[in-house]
């Protein structure tokens, strides 16, 4: 059975190849861009939103959940337990993903793969679409693919962390070559279809060699980031992998949510890119993640989408400060069950989702959140901070250059002041308006005028922001 699987996978990779030939992804601009993860999202409603709103408004990429055949369950997280490699799971089928890449592609948005390769699906079942599996037996593995019956009982030990299995997983032996050979297939199959990068999950749990071996024998280009859980205390550091690519920063998740859960904004220049955290070119940073919005994985105090516009001010800040590759998170309201699946699972389903109700949370859409993006790409030529302002605690301002401009106010009462730019004298638009159409410049209202001495007159209510670029510069 491995040995047809194995020949199956070479001819489906061979023509992708040959009938579809795509110009797959560089290094993205880590200084301009943005990525928003579209968890759980189905294929054709992600090819829709990369048509109708993530092209149009600067988003760069997106990153789905893992595409491969899982178990069958109404859990989110199932969708991590993989029982083969085949491009079936909740979100649909394999044409459906080969027709959400050619999509987003030809907008100018790149898919980034959830890859879950570090081990298979716990305990005996079968998937969604019927394949039984029983313990460390599935069809492109055998026994002897796995490492040994343990449990992961002792984040000091980096054996115990690295070859013994996590939550009962059955933990793949990623140092032998076989498994090497057939992991980068699978990931070979997604490059060749048009994938132009991944995420490694649990990429703590394997040594960091084993993830350059297996991403050595991967054919084609791709950009790769790996989710190490790296707070402190511990033996494995996310420093380790940074030569495989580029790395989460999970402190900058708590660091985040810290600052603006208690207001203290003032502290943030000292606190972001400490000596301990990764350089900024090797870090992907998040304000929360499908992990730990629900208290798991790194889990901590995080601002998340139901803190409502104290989560819009924190991602404002996240995309206009100049550390880290952003990701926007685009989530759904999992009303305090922190294992539900998403609202609407059936892929054979022909109705349409449905964003800013009591279900799909659609962050990426937020006014604030969208204009952010913006802002962050017009002023990515400037990569330090100026005009740092600050009242002490929960009022900040700060410029990028002569290129922008952003004041947040996390307080609950009206910031009035006299603050010093570095922008061309004029009237500018306010990016985070929800009134601004972006490529017309069409404010409604909602203008920051500049006087001769770089000087603006900032009267901000509670709990908002604005962000101003040459770009939204006025006639």
């Amino acid at each position: 059975m491995f040995a047809i699987l194995n020949r199956r996978l070479r001819f489906t990779v061979l023509a992708v190849a040959l009938c579809c030939p795509i110009k797959l992804m560089a290094q993205p601009d880590l200084k301009a861009d943005t990525f928003v993860h579209l968890f759980e999202w189905r294929w054709p409603d992600i090819a829709k939103e990369c048509e109708d709103f993530l092209g149009p408004n600067g988003y760069k990429a997106v990153q789905v959940s893992p595409p491969s055949e899982h178990r069958a369950g109404p859990q989110w997280w199932t969708r991590y337990q993989p029982v083969s490699y085949e491009l079936t799971s909740r979100s649909g089928d394999r044409a459906e993903f080969i027709d959400m890449v050619q999509r987003c592609k030809a907008v100018g948005v790149d898919i980034f793969v959830d890859a879950v390769i570090n081990h298979m699906a716990a305990g005996s079942g079968e998937s969604l679409t019927g394949t039984r599996f029983k313990r460390k037996h599935f069809p492109d593995y055998k026994p002897e693919d796995f490492h040994r019956n343990c449990g992961i009982t002792n984040y000091r030990d980096r054996n115990n962390v690295q070859q013994c299995e996590l939550v009962g997983l059955a933990d793949l032996k990623t140092e032998a070559p076989t498994v090497q050979t057939r992991i980068a297939a699978y990931l070979t199959d997604l490059v060749n279809i048009g994938v132009a990068g991944f995420r490694i999950d649990a990429s703590k749990h394997m040594p960091a060699d084993d993830i350059k071996q297996i991403l050595t024998r991967v054919k084609g280009e791709h950009w790769v980031f790996q989710e190490v859980i790296d707070q402190g205390g511990e033996p494995i550091r996310a420093s380790e992998y940074t030569g495989n690519g580029a790395v989460t920063e999970f402190n900058y998740s708590l660091a985040i949510g810290a600052a603006f859960g208690n207001g203290e904004l003032a502290s943030l220049p000292e606190v972001i890119g400490a000596d301990a955290w990764l350089a900024s070119n090797d870090a992907v940073v998040f304000v929360d993640n499908h992990d730990n919005q629900r208290g798991h994985g790194g889990g901590g105090h995080v601002v998340t989408f139901a803190d409502e516009r104290l989560y819009d001010l924190a991602n404002v800040f996240m995309l206009s400060w100049p550390y880290g590759y952003p990701k926007v998170m685009s989530s759904y309201d999992f009303h305090g069950d922190t294992d539900a699946g998403p609202p609407a699972q059936d892929v054979h389903s022909n109705s349409k989702l449905a964003c800013f109700g009591d279900s799909w949370q659609c962050e990426h859409r937020r006014p604030y959140i969208a204009g952010a993006v913006d802002f962050r790409r017009q002023t990515a030529s400037q990569s330090t901070v100026t005009n740092w302002w600050d009242n002490g605690r929960d009022q900040i301002a700060f410029g990028r250059g002569d290129a922008g401009f952003v004041v947040i106010n996390r307080s609950q009462s009206m910031l009035q002041k006299s603050l010093s730019t570095s922008l061309p004298a004029g009237r500018y638009c306010n990016v985070l308006n929800k009134d601004v159409d972006l490529k017309s410049r069409d404010c409604a209202g909602n203008i920051i005028e500049i006087n001769a001495a770089g000087e603006a007159e900032i009267m901000l209510p509670a709990m908002s922001a604005i962000a101003i670029h040459h770009h939204a510069k006025l006639p």
